[in-house]
């Protein structure tokens, strides 16, 4: 709709029926006031405005027009046969209007610029309404999101207590069948106490992951014994393993700047990872290299290895090696919490393998300046 705006009758006639004889819906006014009225109810596409009028003039009609924000997106047109000077064309372009035609105008000319405005104003106009949806959808994801966050934190907040007391009555279970020393039930009571351990190993993940995403995860920045650490993970995934033989390698012995449950708990998903996708080869091997710029610790095993095509994707959320298979159990997000964990501390995580002859992944840290985010 375009609103044509001139206090003569003869030229809002004449230029009524140009527009509407070229297919344009046209509504008129014939006055300042009366066209200001007209555009606090209705957006139009396009503004034709004649110079002088009585009253306001069209340089005041136009900057109003200008200041009320629904209709400041709206082209205005200039169409004067009086005002024809360079101050007067000066001042339209200040206040606003996209261009200043003067009398006697080419029809053809005229015809093509109210095209173009009118154009560019659908398309701004539908720019608009996509900008609205994406947003809309970007808020609305958001909002998912941060309920999916909320679920995951309560959920696994609770979670943690009927764990807790599964663990203490399985506990009282084990004593009394140490009285007894009946060995069938001790095997049950042991495979069962390892699932709980299992479950309650996911429940702390999901955890992990939900204060990872909302930023409530701090890295507690503390020195301590780097070999300390990496003796009494090997230790105590060892008690574990009994089966395995972890060759220790190398020698960490610094104190490190950094938090050190965290960075044992990599240490440990890197052991159990070995143990988990070599578990017919005995051996692991845990390697640690101090040099001027890095601290670097590589967990190597002779397991099934892993395929260049899916290396890239191993340290990504929910990515798991054998998706098809249930011999290794896990939701995919270990690494994923490994290497964030590692790139809080400014460092790398990475991986070394090749199929059917085992994997080395490993992890790196600057020795000089620690990055915490």
């Amino acid at each position: 709709m375009i609103l044509i705006v001139d206090d003569k009758p003869e030229n809002l006639v004449s230029l009524r029926g140009f527009l509407e004889h070229n297919n344009f819906e046209v509504e008129e006014a014939s006055s300042g006031e009366e066209a200001l009225r007209k555009v606090l109810k209705k957006i139009y596409s396009l503004i034709i405005l004649d110079v002088q009028m009585p009253g306001m003039d069209g340089f005041e009609v136009a900057e109003t027009i200008l200041d009320y924000s629904k209709a400041k997106d709206t082209p205005i047109l200039f169409l004067s046969a009086v005002n024809i000077d360079k101050e007067f064309i000066t001042r339209g372009y200040q206040s606003g209007a996209v261009d200043y035609i003067t009398k006697p105008f080419d029809p053809d000319i005229l015809l093509l610029k109210v095209k173009t405005f009118n154009r560019l104003f659908e398309q701004t106009n539908q720019l608009k309404q996509v900008q609205k949806s994406l947003k809309r959808e970007i808020e609305h994801r958001k909002d998912l999101e941060k309920k999916k966050d909320e679920f995951i934190s309560i959920a696994s907040h609770e979670l943690k207590t009927p764990l807790t007391s599964m663990r203490g009555y399985i506990q009282l279970l084990e004593r009394l069948i140490n009285k007894e020393n009946n060995k069938d039930l001790k095997i049950y009571i042991s495979k069962v106490s390892s699932q709980i351990n299992k479950l309650g190993d996911l429940v702390s993940d999901l955890l992990d992951i939900s204060n990872m995403e909302s930023g409530k995860m701090k890295l507690n920045i503390r020195p301590f014994s780097f070999e300390d650490m990496l003796n009494n993970s090997v230790d105590n995934i060892q008690q574990i393993f009994p089966n395995h033989i972890i060759v220790r390698k190398g020698s960490a012995n610094i104190i490190y700047p950094g938090d050190e449950m965290r960075l044992e708990q990599v240490i440990v998903n890197y052991l159990t990872n070995a143990i988990k996708y070599s578990p017919d080869k005995l051996e692991i091997e845990i390697e640690s290299i101090v040099d001027e710029n890095w601290l670097e610790v590589r967990v190597t095993d002779h397991g099934i290895g892993i395929s260049k095509e899916l290396q890239e994707q191993l340290f990504e959320k929910f990515f798991r090696v054998e998706e098809s298979s249930n011999r290794f159990q896990g939701l995919g997000i270990g690494l994923f919490i490994c290497q964030e964990i590692i790139q809080r501390h400014g460092g790398i995580c990475g991986v070394e393998s090749k199929l059917g002859e085992g994997s080395t992944f490993f992890f790196k840290l600057p020795l000089k300046k620690v990055f915490v985010t």
